[in-house]
């Protein structure tokens, strides 16, 4: 008997013959007030080359207005995409991810992965079966893949060296910890020694849930791996591209970093002070990365965003926190 959900998840829709028992792969995908791309991001992961069953669950969190379940309802009641439609009432990136997360745990008892794709991404046709091969060549239970920007203008393609759109690794392998769920599998086993909620509600407008929820799945003893033959395509607004929105994208990155540190060290003997110290050090060094950085790309913006992410390791420790997902029209 499958278990109850929470209150504040209802699922609206489940595609006819669905064979919960048989699906292998799950793929999650957020989605708040992007219908239009929401509908071509479900096309390209129906489109998946893989022989793996594979279900999908769309959550569904503007619970008001819900402009994208209502736009995708119908391709999920006819069957044209496989899987739950839901609404997670509460807004917030955390409490999505959490609904969608514990629904997949609750309607499919055998799946071995979860796969996360963001509304404004497209995925590469080999991108599941990719994901799920490097998990099985890895032995892992955390993979993340690349997430390549698409800019709206052919001459905003320099910015796809940035260090806010670049990606961490080049090469697939094992790797030290990702960061993104934006691009990510993680293994039924995590979720089922993870508590929940999964993704802690303190990051629910600020991003970094997911950050922190790596960093700690790896403290249990996870291990992580990067797929580079898995992309994602993620388009990129040109309001991504300004100078406030850059600034404030280095600043929060700062943030999260110290807040999943200082979590990360929080039994440690002189865990705090060694968090506060390596904040001070590396905003005392920002300027010079700042430097070489703007040597080597040519790009002032590139080297000060190693001076904002400084000054917001260090403005975690007053209390500052950047929600940037507080205005979804800004971002």
């Amino acid at each position: 008997m499958k278990q109850r959900l929470p209150d504040n998840i209802t699922i609206l829709a489940q595609s006819p013959q669905l064979r919960p028992d048989a699906i292998e792969v799950v793929v999650t995908i957020p989605t708040f007030r992007r219908p239009e791309h929401l509908i071509r991001t479900l096309q390209s992961v129906k489109a998946q080359m893989t022989e793996r069953r594979f279900a999908i669950i769309v959550m569904e969190n503007d619970a008001e207005g819900q402009e994208g379940a209502k736009a995708v309802r119908p391709l999920f009641e006819d069957g044209t995409f496989k899987g739950i439609l839901l609404v997670a009432h509460d807004r917030g990136n955390c409490n999505a991810y959490n609904a969608g997360w514990l629904t997949a745990l609750t309607q499919f008892k055998h799946f071995a992965s979860l796969l996360v794709i963001d509304d404004d991404e497209i995925a590469d046709p080999h991108w599941l079966e990719n994901m799920c091969r490097a998990r099985e060549t890895y032995a892992a239970d955390i993979v993340g893949g690349p997430q390549i920007p698409v800019f709206e203008r052919p001459e905003q393609q320099k910015w796809a060296k940035h260090p806010v759109f670049a990606a961490p690794y080049e090469q697939s392998g094992p790797v030290p910890v990702v960061y993104s769920s934006g691009n990510l599998l993680v293994s039924r086993r995590v979720l089922e020694a993870m508590p929940y909620p999964f993704l802690d509600l303190m990051f629910n407008f600020m991003g970094g849930g997911d950050s922190d929820f790596i960093s700690r799945s790896i403290q249990k003893g996870f291990k992580v791996a990067w797929c580079a033959e898995a992309p994602i395509r993620e388009t990129i607004p040109s309001r991504r591209l300004e100078r406030d929105w850059i600034r404030a994208r280095g600043l929060r990155n700062g943030v999260i970093s110290t807040l999943v540190e200082k979590r990360k060290r929080a039994d440690e003997p002189l865990g705090k002070p060694r968090v506060v110290a390596k904040s001070l050090a590396l905003l005392a060094f920002s300027p010079f990365k700042a430097i070489a950085k703007t040597l080597k790309s040519g790009s002032p913006s590139s080297g000060l965003y190693y001076i904002h992410v400084g000054l917001g390791r260090v403005l975690a420790e007053f209390g500052y926190a950047n929600e940037q997902y507080r205005q979804p029209e800004k971002n």
